[in-house]
């Protein structure tokens, strides 16, 4: 009886306006977070470059790599600046944006996993 209360009184999610599936939207990804974070910490000079990230993430395929870039450039995170020169050459940097939004994010989640590696070495006695 109280669990239908419960539930009668709860609303759905809405995608368009709750800013946690907006959020989703855009950071999410398998890798998404981890190009921020490289393009946040682990910079050289202020930008990556596509191979770059190639050899920092080992495990993501080409197309999935592109793809993801695409989308946080899409997404105003990141900026992608080509130059006309052979070969070509093509660097990444965070956008204002993504510097302003991302970073405090990224740095959210590092400290999370730091701290939960922590408790997983320790857990609490029950």
């Amino acid at each position: 009886m109280a669990r239908d209360k419960i539930t009668n009184h709860r609303e759905a999610v809405n995608i368009v306006t709750c800013p946690v599936m907006r959020s989703l939207l855009v950071l999410g990804g398998k890798w998404k977070l981890l190009l921020l974070y490289l393009l946040a910490f682990e910079f050289k000079g202020g930008h990556l470059r596509y191979s770059d990230f190639v050899d920092l993430i080992p495990n993501i395929s080409a197309k999935v790599l592109s793809s993801e870039l695409k989308e946080l450039e899409a997404d105003g995170l990141i900026i992608r600046t080509m130059y006309h020169e052979i070969p070509p050459r093509v660097e990444y940097t965070l956008s204002e944006t993504g510097a302003e939004l991302a970073t405090p994010v990224v740095r959210a989640i590092h400290t999370f996993g730091e701290q939960y590696k922590d408790a997983m070495r320790n857990p609490p006695l029950n």
